[in-house]
């Protein structure tokens, strides 16, 4: 199916229309279009179909990096299809979390010429085939091509298609007309209820059986949601059954009491334009199972999108994450636009700026280092506890008279405060472009949500406070600098894993024995702890020493290091290897204790150097480690590593060794620190179960240039 373009500059409505043709095709019954947002880091839902705004509140703005299958998608430059709910939980969870329904999703990307426009993706029924046929996809293709076209030509004509500040919503079929009156003719004798809710949720038909059952007149139902218009439909669950309806395209039935007695049956069929819903009277005694108490309980899509954001806070491992995680997931939702985090300085009695974006800068020069006894919506939100919530700039300022009168600038706001272990921690404040109305069930949301932001900012704050006394005690246990020896270049590079408490075991070191000898040591102690890296720090200056002691040979400073560490009857095993260097001779003595085979790029070729093993340090206090001998010529390098460099979950050790070595052969020739970073840079990009320590060493000739080690 290929879609013709209309030749009219098209809007979102034309490219609602194409969408909507290809659902039928495809075999589906809700789809959507995500454009790209004119800051180039998100994607904005543009067009909704056959689906309401509050189902998908949580995806309404999508970073680029967010783990979702329109991204992917994108990504790939090819359709993202998952057969069912299952299938989607399993490779996308977070969707599952807000979407735990059984349906089916296709992600279309919107690519061309390698510009990327967004993707549109659509909705079915959950036994679906567990590939898209041919004809499908041929269809998909078709429609993202005529999207790609029209939104070119739009830019083309100078009127680019813009995401909406809320996503266009419309049926998944073109209303039918003419059908009211003998459709209403009809029904009017028919005692089951019978009544009609639009893809929002809005009750469009309401006949007078059902007004008659619901208890209350049609003209007090029409335009309103079922649970909003009554009181004893506001459980979640009610609304939940009504969102699976849409999602699944299946019926679904529930039971509710309509206060004080009366049990009514409530069956759910979903259509191209909405819900059909037939009322029957029942006799099935469900009390206790189904009844309400005098409680107004949150919305189902409130909840949903609380479990969202509860979900993705727990991603956050730095404040600097959870900055970046509420700006991202938080804003688009409640539709605000501007993010501070405030933290309060309880030394200095002060509020101080823990990140924010698009915030006001004028407010953050009034509030950022101010006095927590300072009267000021912010600070009183600090300081007492208690949230605030104005309408309008008009509304703030006529509780806080002293606030500097600013006419421009953030009209609606939120001032959240933080509370963690009882006691407010910070401040969260949302502002809104435009006065902004807080409903009770809004406020009671971003209450809970401030809750969360608290929880996350606490044990961010927490690993950061770890992190920076990590890598202090690592820096205070590492050599600061090298030893300059004429004739040999060094450089060196350490890397904290990034999965746990930032710091190791990993260490390195290098001994000058004279004008022409030196030796080089490194190790990893077992482990990611406090402990390991003590037991780290006590190797290394058991290693110098014993070095001094048996001026420098291999064999017998492990084994005597390997004797001390017995005696300490530490838990923690070490591995190690040691060498000394003549650079008279260019003669290298090495000996290795359970420790990854060092590497040797030379002009003649590279290879792993077969090193004679021994056990590793702290098992054994009579094992010996033999030492190999070996020529080390000029402008060849000598690279001692430890295990994070090369393993990888999945990776073969050998394999991984060799792809090193040919990093190494590859970059030989350069500056040595040059070498170090390239050799380190794979290893930057991903995350780190281990840590890493890289020694490099180079012996030059006389002759050669000067060169930065």
């Amino acid at each position: 199916m290929k879609v013709s373009t209309n030749r009219r500059t098209p809007g979102l409505d034309h490219l609602a229309d194409t969408l909507r043709a290809v659902l039928p095709e495809v075999g589906a019954h809700a789809g959507g279009l995500y454009l790209r947002a004119p800051d180039d880091t998100t994607l904005a839902l543009s067009v909704l179909i056959g689906v309401p705004r509050d189902l998908l509140l949580s995806w309404t703005r999508l970073a680029r990096s967010a783990k979702v299958p329109i991204n992917d998608a994108i990504r790939e430059r090819q359709v993202v299809w998952r057969p069912s709910g299952a299938t989607l939980g399993r490779d996308y969870p977070r969707i599952a979390i807000t979407l735990p329904y059984d349906f089916s999703v296709a992600c279309v990307p919107l690519v061309s010429d390698g510009e990327e426009y967004g993707a549109y993706f659509t909705f079915g029924v959950a036994d679906d085939p567990a590939e898209l046929s041919a004809r499908a996809r041929a269809a998909l293709a078709d429609t993202a091509d005529s999207i790609v076209d029209q939104l070119r030509e739009a830019r083309d004509r100078g009127r680019p298609v813009r995401p909406p500040s809320r996503p266009r919503v419309v049926n998944a079929a073109e209303d039918e007309q003419g059908e009211q009156d003998p459709i209403a003719r009809m029904v009017r004798p028919i005692r089951e209820g019978l009544c009609a809710l639009d893809v929002d949720g809005r009750f469009t038909t309401v006949t007078d059986a059902a007004a008659d059952l619901l208890g209350k007149p049609r003209e007090r139902l029409m335009g309103y949601r079922p649970w909003n218009a009554l009181p004893w439909l506001r459980d979640p669950v009610f609304e939940d059954r009504y969102r699976a309806a849409i999602i699944s395209h299946q019926p679904v039935q529930f039971t509710a009491l309509r206060p004080p007695d009366r049990w009514l049956s409530f069956h759910l069929y979903p259509g191209d334009n909405g819900i059909s819903v037939v009322i029957t009277p029942t006799d099935v005694d469900r009390r206790g199972k189904a009844g309400l108490g005098r409680r107004t309980p949150t919305r189902a899509g409130e909840l949903y999108h609380i479990l969202h954001l509860s979900s993705a806070l727990t991603e956050a491992v730095t404040v600097g994450d959870v900055v970046d995680l509420v700006a991202r997931e938080i804003l688009p939702a409640v539709g605000a636009n501007g993010l501070a985090l405030f933290r309060k300085d309880r030394r200095q009695q002060r509020l101080r700026l823990l990140g924010e974006r698009g915030f006001d800068q004028a407010v953050l020069e009034h509030v950022d280092g101010a006095p927590l006894d300072r009267r000021a919506p912010i600070t009183q939100a600090a300081t007492s506890g208690v949230p605030g919530f104005f309408r309008s700039r008009l509304e703030l300022e006529l509780v806080y008279p002293e606030v500097p009168h600013r006419p421009t600038g953030p009209q609606g706001w939120a001032i959240l405060p933080l509370v963690a272990s009882g006691s407010p921690i910070g401040v969260c404040v949302l502002t809104f472009p435009e006065p902004h109305v807080f409903t009770v069930q809004r406020r009671a949301v971003l209450n809970s949500l401030s809750s969360l932001i608290a929880q996350a900012l606490e044990r961010a704050r927490l690993y950061d406070f770890k992190m920076h006394l990590a890598q202090g005690l690592q820096s205070g246990l590492l050599p600061h600098s090298m030893p300059d020896l004429p004739g040999l270049h060094s450089a060196y590079r350490y890397l904290p894993g990034t999965e746990g408490m930032d710091i190791g075991g990993d260490f390195y070191d290098q001994v000058a024995l004279g004008p022409t000898v030196s030796t080089a040591v490194i190790g990893d102690v077992q482990g990611h702890s406090v402990s390991a890296a003590a037991l780290m720090g006590q190797l290394r200056t058991a290693a110098l020493a014993y070095t001094t002691v048996f001026d420098g040979d291999p064999g017998q400073v492990l084994a005597h290091t390997n004797r001390l560490l017995c005696l300490m009857e530490s838990e923690l095993f070490a591995s190690c290897v040691h060498l000394r260097l003549d650079m008279a001779t260019g003669r290298v003595r090495m000996a290795r204790a359970g420790h990854p085979e060092p590497l040797l790029s030379a002009p003649g070729g590279g290879r792993v150097m077969d090193v004679p093993d021994g056990l590793l340090l702290g098992i054994d206090p009579e094992a010996e480690y033999p030492v190999l001998e070996f020529d080390l010529p000029p402008r060849s390098i000598l690279a001692l590593y430890t295990d994070g460099l090369i393993e990888t979950p999945g990776t073969d050790l050998d394999v991984a060794k060799r792809e090193v070595l040919g990093c190494l052969d590859a970059v030989r020739g350069l500056p040595l620190d040059e070498v170090a970073e390239e050799m380190i840079a794979r290893a930057r990009s991903g995350p780190r179960e281990d840590d890493i320590a890289l020694l490099l060493l180079e012996p030059v000739s006389p002759e050669d240039e000067p060169r930065e080690g």
